[in-house]
């Protein structure tokens, strides 16, 4: 198919923008699934408020990746978000398969959230002077999971 949504932006600031939103969906899909299997597989003392707080954590990520999406979109760049793009590009450390205990998931999900932060941190370096727009969305984007990763942390801080 022919390029059906153009850019208000030049060519090389439209790819810069559009290489970090797509990174950044696929980033964000990933950290929704691993939340998502993590929140159906933990165990443990702390079940309930582990399991309460990926939920947040799933609802925070897709939010962000549709907005990404729509944002790579508005700029005449095609999200990709099939299964096998994330497979390949995402950035996360991924999650085990079956139970898990809570204080693992939660190690996890700092885990998790550390790979995608630095990778969103890069990316508001790379579109600074390419897309202040988008570099915007992905410092909003930075700043809630970096929220979320110190929310996660104290779960399991000793005092």
């Amino acid at each position: 198919m022919s390029q059906p949504i153009t850019s208000t932006l030049e060519a090389e600031q439209q790819r810069i923008a559009g290489e970090a939103l797509r990174a950044t969906v696929v980033d964000l899909i990933d950290l929704s699934l691993i939340a998502k299997q993590a929140h159906w597989n933990v165990v443990g003392r702390n079940f309930r408020s582990v399991h309460l707080a990926l939920d947040e954590l799933v609802v925070a990520a897709r939010e962000f990746t549709d907005a990404a999406a729509e944002r790579a979109t508005a700029i005449g760049v095609s999200p990709d978000g099939r299964a096998s793009t994330v497979a390949r590009d995402s950035v996360t450390e991924g999650f085990p398969d079956g139970w898990q205990k809570d204080t693992d998931v939660i190690n996890g999900v700092v885990t998790n959230l550390t790979s995608v932060i630095r990778g969103l941190r890069e990316r508001i370096d790379a579109t600074e002077k390419a897309d202040p727009v988008t570099q915007d969305l992905i410092i909003e984007i930075a700043g809630r999971l970096e929220q979320m990763h110190w929310m996660w942390q104290a779960q399991v801080a000793d005092a």
